[in-house]
């Protein structure tokens, strides 16, 4: 098993899929990396030897943000945008959408799941 910044990867799949399971790391940019250790794309993560391993995370070392450090940066960017109460701040600290998407319906994902609350019956009038 291949151990790259922390995270291990899948033995069984492809390099250019597996470098996606590394936070920060997508298709495209897993391809440019690949493409610098001139390491074949289509190799499978057990068919790795040592040295392409260690050039991969060289590679990954000096030019590149990524797991802890990226997480670390983007909460900073967020907590940033609330301390200066912009608009996007305030919609982060209530845990509604950020980017004009309607709220009545169909923010479930920011918002959570529905709850539904019975509705009281009034006391009648004497």
């Amino acid at each position: 098993m291949v151990r790259i910044i922390g995270v291990d990867l899948p033995k069984n799949k492809r390099i250019e899929i597996a470098l996606t399971y590394i936070y920060g790391i997508g298709l495209s940019r897993s391809q440019e990396i690949l493409k610098k250790a001139n390491i074949d794309p289509d190799i499978r993560c057990k068919n790795l030897d040592d040295q392409q391993v260690a050039k991969l995370r060289e590679i990954l070392d000096q030019g590149y943000q990524l797991e802890g450090d990226l997480r670390r940066f983007e909460a900073m960017a967020i907590k940033r945008l609330m301390e200066i109460n912009s608009y996007r701040g305030k919609r982060h600290r209530l845990g509604l959408p950020l980017r004009g998407q309607r709220t009545r319906t169909n923010a479930r994902t920011r918002r959570g799941t529905k709850k539904t609350v019975a509705g009281k019956k009034k006391a009648p009038k004497k």
